[in-house]
């Protein structure tokens, strides 16, 4: 996206800034530097690793946690806190997973802006700045006509370009600057970003294969119960968080979860027969296999509820390629599997911001989750970093005036003009009124994700 670095900079002090506090102006100075860049704390919504398939449309009340959850951690929703330490012990490894996760954002940050930058400098176009976070430097150094810093606010990045810099010492129009290169060059060097977050999630899902394996769900029969809300009909009946219900009389042999949703629904105060497989109470145990007759209660609306949520009775397994081609498909298929969960929790987190909007995360939560899974299981944070690395290029590509999504549809909209250009003073006003929208959020996001986290909430 095209950002202005004066406002990217939040407060720095630079020679080009006459002195002005461009983190308070609503207005870009007119010496505005342009910036692809990348706000990490902009909308990053939590999917879980897989699709889920509960149907929460017969629970008798409100499900809080699953407490029989899927043994592998792809079927996890992401957690939204880092649990306290214990002990001196607990407390390194909590320092050394947050570590982790930080290390994993920063490297996201510093793919998307290579991107921009590898593209701009591969066309020749002038670039003065690349800087991973906002703010003062807290290292700097320069390279030729490019300032390379290390920030101290660690909201995203940037790539600055000297297009509107007078003392850069080029002349307006100067074919290599941005804003004067061909529409396909300007194109390229603003979706370089996203192409490279796409590029390195891929790779990262290639590495999971080729080193731990790729998770596997392989479909069961039956319909699993994960949880049984207390007190209700099924918990009355005796079923159990656990048990896989293997038929049912009155419908197909192996039941599929829409099926005994329908036939509970359509049974209010009528017995109905569960024949349910259940586990032993020690690994490699026989299961138990049990009748039981539950009578649904009666919902507002008249339609039968039981009080459990279902599943599909899937088992999680890895599998480890044998050769390339067998890596490159596995990978081909879990990139398209995660990119979809991403896509699919952005269009619910738009299509039900009321309900949603308590997933939309910031840098502070995010890095809460990717601590929280370096902690479960390290190769977890392989999926942790190929997600992030989704949600980054899927939230950029939104037509917002702060993202890159916004800049290329500007970009598209001087196409279709046949090449006029949108006059300065418009697209400043359109790019400060997104940058101010994004900084609201974040401030709001990191705040907010700060006063949830476990140890602030017991301090309180």
């Amino acid at each position: 996206m095209l950002w202005p670095q004066s406002v990217a900079r939040l407060h720095e002090s630079t020679p080009h800034s006459h002195g002005q506090q461009t983190g308070h102006t609503s207005k870009l100075p007119k010496d505005a530097k342009l910036s692809t860049s990348s706000p990490l704390t902009m909308i990053i919504s939590k999917p879980p690793f897989r699709p889920s398939f509960h149907s929460p449309s017969l629970a008798a009340g409100p499900l809080r946690r699953h407490r029989h959850p899927h043994p592998h951690l792809a079927n996890r929703p992401f957690p939204v806190a880092v649990a306290v330490a214990a002990s001196p012990s607990d407390l390194l490894a909590s320092v050394q997973s947050v570590a982790s996760a930080a290390s994993v954002l920063a490297s996201i940050v510093l793919v998307h802006e290579s991107g921009h930058f590898v593209a701009a400098t591969s066309r020749g176009i002038h670039v003065s700045q690349f800087s991973i976070g906002f703010g003062p430097a807290l290292a700097s150094f320069r390279l030729g006509a490019v300032e390379y810093a290390l920030r101290a606010i660690p909201l995203g990045g940037y790539v600055g370009f000297p297009d509107d810099d007078p003392e850069s010492g080029f002349a307006p129009d100067d074919p290599d600057l941005l804003r004067n290169r061909p529409v396909p060059d300007r194109l390229l060097v603003v979706s370089a970003g996203v192409i490279a977050n796409l590029v390195f999630a891929f790779l990262i899902i290639y590495a999971q294969a080729v080193t731990v394996g790729v998770p596997v769900q392989a479909l069961l029969s039956g319909v699993l119960v994960p949880d049984v809300v207390p007190g209700s009909a099924a918990a009355r009946s005796g079923l159990l968080a656990g048990d896989v219900i293997l038929a049912v009389p009155g419908a197909a042999p192996d039941p599929s979860v829409p099926a005994l949703v329908d036939l509970i629904k359509s049974s209010p105060n009528k017995k109905v027969l569960l024949k349910v497989s259940r586990a032993g109470p020690a690994a490699g145990d026989k299961p138990q296999f049990i009748d039981l007759t539950v009578v649904p209660d009666t919902s507002a609306d008249g339609s039968g509820r039981i009080g459990v949520q279902l599943s599909p009775n899937y088992r999680a397994t890895r599998v480890h390629p044998r050769n390339v081609s067998e890596a490159t498909v596995l990978a081909v298929r879990e990139f398209r599997a995660l990119g979809g969960a991403v896509l699919d929790g952005l269009r619910q987190t738009f299509l039900n911001f009321s309900q949603t909007a308590e997933k939309v995360s910031g840098p502070v939560a995010i890095i809460a989750v990717g601590a929280e899974v370096a902690r479960s299981s390290a190769d977890g944070l392989f999926q942790f970093a190929a997600i992030i690395n989704l949600n980054l290029a899927a939230i950029n590509l939104l037509p917002l005036p702060a993202l890159d999504g916004g800049t290329l549809a500007l970009i598209l909209l001087e196409a279709a003009r046949g090449g006029q250009k949108i006059p300065r003073e418009i697209e400043r006003r359109i790019m400060s009124s997104g940058i101010l929208l994004v900084l609201m959020v974040s401030m709001f996001l990191i705040v907010r994700d700060t006063l949830n986290l476990d140890f602030i909430k017991q301090n309180m």
